[in-house]
């Protein structure tokens, strides 16, 4: 558990010391933009468009890949679903939405270490990708790191301020870590 430990807190700390780069796409720049100061009914479709672009490799053999992992994933085969994105990294590994898939099946599986390496390198490549940055919350809270969790959350809401999943974590994780505010 100790190691556990270090590897999060190392992992935080390279996290919290991510700053502003551009996206993946040079293109995202207004979408990020627009998302900024979006409200909650309008920045669902603006996320939606910014997921479409990082979800596009520039190769149709390797979006097929991502596409068959997460219909394997939408059948519940978790084993299969990392085997394809396991695939996908092997041939594109640069591609950020390959890792932040495959983190995802691998934490269906409760195979947290690898979701967590997973995320570190989706969120190395592209450190905008507020999915990961859910995992990254998500994994966080689930391996009893609330804090840590919640700066994350914080993160994610830097990126996405209308995201619903963050709002409602941090209202969460704010009681649990910084008491009931009156």
């Amino acid at each position: 558990m100790n190691i556990l430990k270090s590897a999060v807190a190392a992992f935080i700390l390279c996290f919290s010391l991510t700053g502003p780069v551009t996206a993946q796409q040079p293109d995202l720049e207004d979408l990020f933009i627009a998302l900024k100061g979006a409200d909650a009914t309008s920045a669902e479709p603006i996320a939606k468009k910014i997921w479409d672009e990082w979800s596009k490799s520039g190769s149709p053999a390797m979006d097929l890949l991502l596409s068959r992992g997460r219909d394997m994933m939408d059948q519940g085969d978790m084993v299969l679903a990392v085997e394809h994105f396991s695939a996908l990294i092997d041939h594109a590994p640069d591609f950020a939405e390959a890792y932040n898939a495959r983190a995802t099946a691998l934490f269906q599986l409760n195979r947290y270490g690898e979701s967590l390496e997973d995320v570190r390198v989706a969120l190395g490549l592209n450190p905008r990708h507020f999915g990961a940055m859910s995992g990254l919350a998500t994994l966080l809270e689930e391996l009893g790191f609330p804090a840590d969790a919640l700066r994350a959350w914080r993160a994610v809401q830097g990126v996405y301020p209308a995201n619903p999943a963050a709002a409602a974590a941090v209202k969460r994780l704010e009681t649990t870590v910084e008491g009931v505010r009156l």
